[in-house]
């Protein structure tokens, strides 16, 4: 894979942002620095990098604001670095723009692979104007809203095609339950996770070969789930 352009580390520890810099030196050309929330929006609004690495801890702003800037101002993929280890923070943050979450101390080489795949996934992320696209056989076409398997049509119903497409318009990011209930019904009620769960079962039924052991709509225990795209 061609590395990154450039990459933003917001952290305001010189020591974690010097690991976080070593970890991602072969990742990235460039890789800018910053130790306030304000700096990092900043640096963000002028240099457009292809990667944040956030820190939650910072001086002058909640990180979780921050991560929501940075998704008004980027399309990038973000991942959030926190001592940290709840699963509604992560769902929080999911819900605040971030793409991964790597708790501290973390692993150099997990750091790279995780930013690689983040990479990966975003130059993959289905474009403006798509073409069709074929995962373990399965083929979507997100223009006429056809999905087809070995020349055969599946029909779906309107909300599993929304559902569907706004996961493989994710590009394998995990989407969260709300996330997922907002884009597809721009309303809430209900629960999200309870209501969501019968259409993705009714989905995976028509989509996948083994539905009991899916592997495009993928599930992420108490979070939500993604589209495996890289299949």
């Amino acid at each position: 894979m061609d590395k990154a352009g450039s990459i933003l580390i917001i952290d305001d520890e010189p020591q974690i942002r010097s690991a976080v810099r070593d970890a991602l030196r072969d990742v990235a050309d460039r890789i800018g620095e910053a130790a306030t929330g304000a700096e990092g929006l900043s640096a963000a609004a002028i240099e457009h990098p292809e990667l944040v690495v956030l820190d939650l801890g910072l001086p002058d702003t909640a990180g979780v604001d921050v991560c929501r800037e940075l998704r008004r101002l980027l399309a990038s993929p973000i991942i959030v670095l926190s001592a940290r280890h709840s699963e509604d923070e992560k769902v929080l943050l999911l819900n605040a723009g971030a793409d991964d979450y790597v708790t501290k101390p973390f692993s150099v080489l997990e750091l790279a692979a995780r930013a690689r795949a983040q990479l990966r996934r975003a130059r993959a992320t289905v474009p403006a104007t798509p073409s069709p696209i074929t995962i373990q056989g399965l083929t979507i076409d997100p223009v006429t809203r056809r999905v087809e398997r070995d020349g055969r049509q599946i029909h779906l119903t309107p909300i599993e095609w929304q559902i569907l497409s706004t996961l493989v318009s994710a590009g394998g990011r995990t989407l969260t339950h709300q996330k997922i209930f907002d884009a597809v019904w721009s309303r809430q009620f209900g629960s999200p996770q309870q209501y969501l769960r019968v259409h993705i079962t009714n989905l995976r039924r028509k989509i996948q070969v083994h539905p009991a052991s899916p592997r495009i709509v993928i599930t992420e225990p108490g979070v939500g789930y993604r589209a495996d795209v890289m299949r």
